[in-house]
């Protein structure tokens, strides 16, 4: 089992920035290769980032392409989601989520454990 927990959401104004936090715990943390989602009201959970295990491999969504960055500190257990030129369409749910067959993939079938989320609001 893997328990995850992220930290750092909050309002914030177009333009601004915030850095999401996830600690985790229950298993070795950098076999786990490490992904962060979100989920806009109405609206499918859909992939933001990905970070292999050893922080070597990552991945984004186009949207975040170029204002996000996913990072990882295996010596703390914890992976972030620096997040900057925020836009009112990346109001959601924020959540980090955990495979332990190590893919990295996007889709939300590819991660086994999922931390409680952390919202993330930006006004326009």
């Amino acid at each position: 089992q893997v328990r995850l927990v992220e930290s750092g959401g909050g309002l914030v104004q177009a333009g601004g920035s915030l850095r999401l936090s996830c600690a985790a715990s229950g298993r070795t943390f950098s076999s786990l290769a490490m992904g962060w989602f979100r989920q806009a009201p109405g609206k499918e959970r859909e992939f933001v980032a990905t970070i292999s295990g050893s922080g070597g491999t990552t991945n984004y969504a186009g949207s975040v392409k170029g204002r996000f960055t996913i990072s990882r500190d295996n010596a703390k257990n914890s992976v972030y989601l620096q997040m900057n030129s925020l836009k009112p369409e990346d109001t959601a749910v924020y959540f980090c989520a955990a495979d332990p067959r190590s893919y990295s993939g996007v889709f939300s079938t590819n991660y086994d454990y999922w931390g409680q989320g952390t919202q993330v609001t930006v006004s326009s």
